[in-house]
């Protein structure tokens, strides 16, 4: 998630306050950001999700 980007947009574009940003969700995000035209990245598959877990594990290796 590029947060730089979405806290611009949310801060920015939406004039939310940092309490009403940080408390919405980030499917609530990308429904005000469709609303500007924005577009959401497709969502995880299954591989990406066994790449991800494998880069960040949950214990140490």
């Amino acid at each position: 998630m590029n947060w730089p980007d979405l806290m611009a947009f949310g801060f920015g574009t939406l004039r939310l306050s940092p309490q009403a940003f940080w408390s919405m969700t980030p499917r609530e995000i990308a429904v005000a950001a469709r609303a500007f035209g924005a577009t959401t990245p497709a969502p995880m598959t299954s591989d990406d999700l066994i790449t991800l877990t494998a880069q960040h594990p949950d214990t140490p290796p």
